[in-house]
């Protein structure tokens, strides 16, 4: 239903109403009016019957018939015992039996206030509607009845006449509201027409209709249309910058439909799977011959997102991640690994020939500190220099053992045997090879091992090494007094294993790097209490190894906490 129809049909229903309520309170009011009148003059005119009785009943008959007949109305006198002496409805000369008029209304008013008496009813002795005005006087009570037909007749009279006049009025009112509605429709009209111009793209008419709050609504549309264009050229100023950033990316960077249709490839995507610039790409599920590529591109069609899945094709190393689109699609991105993993092949092989180099001086030291040791010089020299090299030697041991398990680890020659560790065992077998260590300096394990994470699924060797290191390097920085705290909880899919310290905090500018071997974010402090560099990049491959994720968050002042995430097997 259109805007103008419920505006006709809604001012049309309201006329309605309205004249309907005109009609009954006309009707009410001049019914009232009318019936007030008659009351009135009946009793005036039951007071001139009373006063003109004479005092011999045996005319009351005579007079009362005479008086009717001038009138034309009924006229009945009543003695205070409710019977009837005289009725003007019945022919001069004895009344027959009537019944008594004791209970009705007007004769109990006027007896026992002394007032007129008023009452309408349907007559049961002449059959029709009359008032009755009853007052004191004769025998007891002169009572006069009027007729209300014509009362009736008149209040009829008067509604056929309302009646019509309402009838032109309400269709007046309708015309009326047909023009108004006409009148307001017209500019809505337009302004849908507008708005359908505005999302078409087109140039848009905007009305004027003169009424002020359509007007009002215009300018707001002419406003919306001018805002839209703006965005609109900012968007396609975006979108060539986005188009010009994506094409410039080394990353290869390749966007599909929900059909796995490539809809875009920047040119690095294109070197880099082997096709012309100007070439076009098969769809996204036959792009890849790689298994391990069909698969990730299976899983993200899906709507599974894929990150960091190496992936080897045509002689390289490639990375990819992907992400499923709101709409359907995605948009995957394949960054070219083969150099680097060049790269840290030779680092490997190069930390793994340090090492096996450091054996050599390595024995050498140890060999020259038991000569010394078996000469025996003055004690506190020969002591000294003892010390150092053994102090020495054992560092550089310390450090042969963690270059030597890093590239186990890295080289991919070590894999985990997962099974049920129990936490709490675990970080005391770690601390106490610390606890000497730690007993002068008065620090304290302490264990915060959450409801449901007791256990978790993890090497046990790899774990115990995880804490050892942990624990080793917070104690590091732990100040004297303080507490180092293992704590365990569940992590949807996991358990989330944490060392806690109480020491100065990590800058924030170096936590990104403090998993990297030999990076230290107080370098000259690390070397004095012997660290290796290599404690927490060891930490982090053990981890990953058992495909879960390790993190460092630190407050200056406050200590660092490393938490380090366990995934559930597969099957649990």
């Amino acid at each position: 239903m259109s805007f103008a129809t419920r505006l006709v049909l809604g001012i049309v229903l309201i006329l309605v109403l309205v004249v309907g309520v005109l009609l009954w309170g006309a009707e009410r009011s001049l019914r009232r009016d009318l019936e007030t009148n008659i009351a009135l003059g009946l009793e005036r005119e039951a007071g001139l019957v009373a006063a003109a009785l004479p005092a011999d009943s045996l005319e009351w008959d005579g007079v009362v018939h005479r008086l009717a007949g001038r009138s034309s109305h009924r006229i009945t006198v009543i003695d205070r015992g409710g019977r009837v002496r005289v009725d003007s409805d019945f022919p001069a000369g004895p009344l027959p039996p009537v019944e008594s008029h004791a209970d009705r209304a007007e004769v109990r008013a006027a007896l026992d206030s002394g007032r007129a008496g008023v009452a309408t009813r349907r007559s049961e002795t002449v059959g029709r509607r009359l008032m009755y005005v009853a007052v004191r006087g004769g025998p007891g009570v002169v009572r006069v009845a009027a007729d209300l037909s014509q009362v009736d007749a008149i209040v009829h009279q008067a509604q056929r006449t309302v009646g019509w006049t309402a009838l032109l009025a309400l269709a007046l009112g309708t015309v009326l509201a047909l023009g108004a509605g006409r009148s307001i429709a017209r500019p809505l009209i337009e302004i849908t027409a507008a708005a359908r111009s505005i999302a078409a793209g087109g140039a848009p008419r905007f009305p004027h209709s003169g009424i002020a709050d359509v007007d009002a609504l215009v300018r707001e549309l002419r406003e919306m249309h001018r805002q839209l264009g703006e965005r609109f050229a900012e968007l396609r100023h975006e979108q060539a910058e986005s188009a010009a950033l994506v094409d410039s990316m080394l990353e290869g960077v390749i966007a599909a439909d929900a059909r796995g249709r490539v809809v875009t490839a920047n040119p690095a995507a294109q070197r880099l799977l082997g096709y012309a610039p100007s070439q076009a790409l098969p769809p996204l599920p036959e792009l890849f011959r790689v298994k391990a590529a069909r698969e990730a591109v299976d899983a993200v069609l899906r709507g599974e997102p894929v990150q960091d899945r190496q992936i080897e094709t045509d002689g390289r190393v490639v990375l990819l991640n992907a992400r499923p689109l709101p709409a359907g699609g995605a948009v995957l991105v394949l960054h070219d690994l083969t150099e680097v993993r060049r790269l840290e092949t030779m680092r490997r092989d190069f930390v793994a020939n340090v090492s096996h180099e450091l054996k050599t001086p390595l024995t050498s030291i140890s060999g020259y500190a038991e000569t010394l040791l078996g000469d025996r010089p003055d004690e506190p020299t020969t002591r000294r220099f003892l010390e150092t090299i053994v102090g020495n030697a054992r560092r550089m041991q310390r450090l042969v053992d963690d270059l030597l398990d890093l590239s186990r680890i890295e080289s991919g020659r070590w894999q985990p045997a997962p099974v049920d560790v129990d936490v709490a065992s675990a970080a005391r077998d770690a601390w106490s090879a610390l606890a000497e260590r730690a007993r002068p300096r008065r620090i304290e394990l302490a264990l915060d091992i959450a409801a449901g994470a007791a256990s978790v699924t993890a090497d046990p060797e790899a774990l115990g090494q995880v804490l050892t290191n942990l624990m080793d390097n917070s104690l590091r920085y732990t100040r004297e007094g303080g507490r180092i705290t293992c704590g365990s909880r569940t992590v949807g899919g996991g358990v989330a294993v944490s060392i806690r310290d109480e020491g100065p905090g990590i800058p924030a500018a170096h936590l990104p790097r403090i998993f990297e071997r030999f990076y230290r974010a107080d370098p000259s402090r690390s070397r004095e209490e012997g660290g290796t560099g290599l404690g927490l990049a060891i930490v982090k491959h053990l981890v990953e190894a058992h495909g879960g994720s390790v993190r460092a968050e630190s407050d200056l002042g406050s200590g660092t906490v490393v938490t380090c995430f366990f995934p559930a097997p597969a099957d649990s």
